[in-house]
């Protein structure tokens, strides 16, 4: 199973449009806020820090160099080749490989996996993205990426996430720049309940090994200067190695 034709032409097109600035995406926030928090809680967790770690659902791979500083081997992959464009132009010291992947096709992971071997896997704010029937397809192929040893990290926005983006989106003066053309491409994000992500990876094989709660932070600001954050909740799973 792959994704809609529909879903990847609006990643391209996001894609194409974004800016190349630094910080101009709404959930491209600085690495030390996002995946280095995130760190702190995946790595206790990994059975082997020197597997390749694949940045899973990329973009232009903010988060990707910043692991490609702490990794031997990192890859960032994504649907959209035109976020994988930019997250190459970011990286002319070539520190990560980029590859595109549709997550939702368990073919196309278990293909990357018999090139990288298992690997660790890190995940933001993809799975609320996906449409209802890509979801488990996608937690599949994370098995299939992790295989015996490998462990992923994955974070979503939170249900209760839903009411703070509602408020931006139907602001009397409209949403934030950020923010507006998530909802112009139709990457409106779906509401996931908050036990369905534990669900859909047991469903793939995999065993919960850690789960608590983060802000999830945003590159936009309220109109006081508060910076935007949106509850989440992250899982620590991988294969039950006893």
């Amino acid at each position: 199973m792959s994704v809609t034709s529909r879903y990847r032409n609006a990643w391209e097109s996001f894609w194409n449009e974004a800016p190349a600035d630094r910080g101009a995406v709404f959930w491209d926030a600085e690495p030390p806020l996002t995946a280095g928090r995130h760190l702190a809680h995946f790595e206790p967790h990994l059975t082997d820090p020197g597997l390749p770690l694949i940045d899973l659902g990329c973009g232009n791979g903010t988060q990707t160099r910043y692991f490609a500083e702490r990794f031997p081997h990192v890859v960032g992959a994504d649907l959209a080749a035109a976020a994988l464009d930019h997250a190459r132009r970011a990286d002319p010291a070539g520190q990560a490989v980029y590859r595109q992947l549709d997550a939702a096709d368990k073919a196309e992971a278990e293909t990357l996996h018999a090139e990288l071997g298992d690997a660790n896997v890190y995940v933001r704010g993809v799975l609320h993205q996906c449409e209802p029937d890509d979801r488990q397809p996608l937690a599949d192929a994370l098995a299939a990426l992790l295989g015996a040893r490998g462990r992923a990290f994955l974070v979503e926005p939170a249900q209760s996430a839903g009411t703070v983006l509602a408020g931006l989106a139907h602001r009397p003066d409209g949403p934030p720049a950020k923010l507006a053309p998530v909802l112009r491409h139709g990457l409106t994000p779906a509401a996931v309940p908050d036990e369905a992500v534990p669900e859909h990876l047991r469903a793939a094989g995999l065993i919960v090994l850690a789960s608590g709660e983060l802000p999830l932070v945003t590159t936009e600001y309220t109109p006081d200067g508060t910076r935007v954050q949106l509850p989440s909740t992250w899982v620590v799973a991988g294969r039950d190695l006893r």
